[in-house]
């Protein structure tokens, strides 16, 4: 016999949490390194910042499938930054 598949629901809010919770640890250490004008590196990181933003929200308002979409959103632009040089951890 198959072992049961997670009910969908529930997956969609353990993975969000999840990516949520790690995202909002590793911005606590960011640093910049310098290959981006101070103003510019504000502006992406309030943009990941909107994104968690708008996860919390969508999540609280029962949209999981919008609140796992932003956080997707916001761990694909933490990480290009990380990729690319932008941002480095402490």
């Amino acid at each position: 016999m198959k072992p049961e598949k997670p009910k969908t629901e529930a997956s969609l809010k353990r993975e969000t949490a999840k990516w949520l919770a790690k995202l909002e640890r590793d911005l606590k250490g960011v640093k910049s390194t310098g290959r981006l004008p101070d103003k510019q590196l504000r502006e992406v990181m309030e943009n990941i910042r909107a994104y968690i933003k708008d996860c919390k929200y969508f999540s609280d308002e029962g949209d999981l499938i919008k609140a796992f979409e932003a956080i997707v959103y916001a761990w694909g632009i933490y990480e290009t930054c990380l990729r690319t040089g932008l941002i480095s951890k402490k």
